[in-house]
């Protein structure tokens, strides 16, 4: 039964999912908006890529 005070008073357990909560918030704002701007990016580097061999 001790074990389970001990549990139920140990705040690192806690400490640790919510920072694990926020590092998974992070990484799923992260892969929105990456998937938001694919379009642009891709048309970005296609211009980019247009102008490299029409200068050369």
């Amino acid at each position: 039964m001790t074990f389970f005070k001990k549990l139920a008073r140990d705040e690192q357990g806690a400490t640790a999912i919510e920072y694990g909560l926020i590092a998974a918030l992070i990484a799923v704002a992260l892969i929105a908006s990456l998937g938001a701007l694919e379009g642009s990016i891709s048309g970005t580097f296609t211009d980019v890529g247009t102008a490299m061999d029409n200068a050369g």
